[in-house]
């Protein structure tokens, strides 16, 4: 089984995720972290074709056990840290809207995908990535409210989060490739006033029906 989790940053997607794989023992695929290795690539070789670079990387997702945090090695080495700065955040959102990137990294998540159960999320999973999963979700909220999850997080000022984030929102909206959508047949989940329980809750509901 499939359980595909999309909706913008922010949203409370890898949170809810993460709980979600650990609650009914499915393995957690963040998809972003993928990109994110790619962005690390491309500011290191800036000269360089970002869907080259993608074709190329030995990109491997090492989860531990259900719902953990995989640990990402990129050509053998463990970069699990090193994509999680702001800065490789930014180029993340900025490789994303390449459709060579996309096209390259779809393949790999489609074959993670094929075998075993899964939670994955992202911003096009149940779009592009796996539009037969059995389960779609669209996770939002309002935009002060994920702003000020995400400033929490980095420990950065919510007004400056905010600036970025409409940035981003408008990249990802817009871009002329995977757009960020709901998938057909979702349920969209606003999660402004809900904890990260109660959203678990309810998808694990829907997963695995009393």
């Amino acid at each position: 089984m499939v359980i595909a989790i999309d909706g913008p940053a922010g949203a409370g997607k890898s949170t809810v995720a993460r709980g979600l794989a650990r609650r009914i023992g499915f393995t957690y695929l963040d998809s972003g972290a993928m990109y994110r290795a790619v962005a690390l690539m491309s500011l290191a070789s800036p000269e360089e074709d970002p869907g080259a670079l993608a074709e190329r990387a030995d990109i491997r997702l090492l989860a531990p056990s259900p719902g953990e945090d995989p640990r990402v090695l990129l050509d053998g080495r463990d970069v699990t840290a090193a994509i999680r700065t702001p800065e490789v955040s930014e180029a993340a959102s900025r490789v994303a809207v390449r459709q060579r990137v996309r096209a390259a990294l779809v393949v790999r998540q489609r074959a993670l995908l094929s075998e075993g159960d899964w939670v994955a999320e992202g911003r096009d999973i149940g779009t592009i990535v796996a539009p037969d999963a059995q389960l779609k979700v669209f996770l939002t909220a309002e935009p002060l409210a994920r702003a000020r999850r995400r400033a929490a997080q980095l420990g950065a000022d919510v007004q400056g989060v905010l600036a970025e984030q409409s940035l981003r929102d408008a990249r990802d909206r817009e871009r002329a490739h995977s757009p960020l959508r709901a998938a057909d047949g979702a349920l969209t989940l606003d999660t402004s006033q809900m904890t990260v329980e109660q959203a678990v809750e309810r998808i694990a509901g829907l997963a695995r029906p009393p």
